[in-house]
């Protein structure tokens, strides 16, 4: 039985597994994320105001709704 301390692993074997949580990670990513700059909080540069997305309500969520006694308008 091998515990998570045994070294079994070649260094190599070791720095691969390494690279490969860095890619599922997506460090890289982050670590450009991190360094850029933040967003502006003045209102003049900010994008436009977007429409508000419709809410579809279903038949099967208006009667789990109704069961619970939660009113949808």
């Amino acid at each position: 039985m091998t515990s998570s301390y045994d070294d079994l692993a070649t260094p190599a074997e070791m720095h691969a597994d390494c690279r490969a949580a860095g890619v599922n990670l997506r460090l890289e990513q982050a670590a450009r994320r991190a360094t850029r700059p933040a967003p502006s909080l003045h209102f003049d540069e900010q994008p436009a105001e977007q429409p508000k997305r419709g809410i579809e309500i279903t038949e099967a969520t208006a009667r789990l709704a109704a069961a619970i006694h939660f009113h949808l308008d």
